[in-house]
């Protein structure tokens, strides 16, 4: 063989390689950057919390209620959460003065099984109502207030759970 041909044979190895290389970065390139349709999905865009205004007599008690809303396709473990391992639904309040949370209370689960567990778990799903027993001191302070909680969640699909994620509560307090 010549050395031009060496040559030229060498130079049409390089294009074809620098241009194969090109096009696997290109072809690439898709799936090494994520799509907004590829954004990870966190358990507080699944689940949405509220509560109508409450009204509590002085020196009584009334029943809250906090709505859970799940967005179709998943399911928030219920509480207790079947496993250890699965973080429960669980409501935590800070009372302004004058006011005590004496209960809160879990609806019953519903029981579904998904591919990921070996036994059926105790789920929530849809529309979920949480109810949360406040109490008024004689001495508490007539008038409008909030009463701010957290809600802990894990949301999960059919395949797998996310990680945890904590809502913030305000339930609408009228203390008469």
């Amino acid at each position: 063989m010549s050395r031009t041909t060496t040559f030229a044979l060498g130079f049409l190895l390089l294009i074809l390689s620098a241009g194969c290389a090109r096009q696997s970065a290109e072809t690439n390139q898709p799936a090494t950057q994520p799509s907004p349709e590829q954004k990870p999905i966190a358990s507080v865009d699944v689940v949405n919390a509220s509560a109508s205004e409450t009204v509590v007599t002085r020196g009584g008690t009334s029943d809250a209620v906090v709505r859970l809303s799940i967005k179709s396709g998943y399911h928030v473990n219920a509480n207790p959460a079947s496993y250890p391992y699965l973080k429960a639904t669980k409501l935590e309040f800070s009372p302004p003065e004058g006011t005590s949370i004496a209960n809160i209370t879990y609806p019953p689960a519903l029981s579904r099984k998904f591919p990921f567990a070996e036994k059926p778990l105790a789920v929530y799903e849809g529309e979920t109502l949480l109810t949360v027993t406040v109490k008024a001191d004689k001495a508490a302070k007539p008038g409008s207030l909030g009463l701010k909680g957290k809600l802990n969640i894990q949301a999960c699909d059919e395949q797998v759970c996310y990680a945890p994620g904590t809502l913030d509560v305000v339930v609408p307090l009228n203390i008469k």
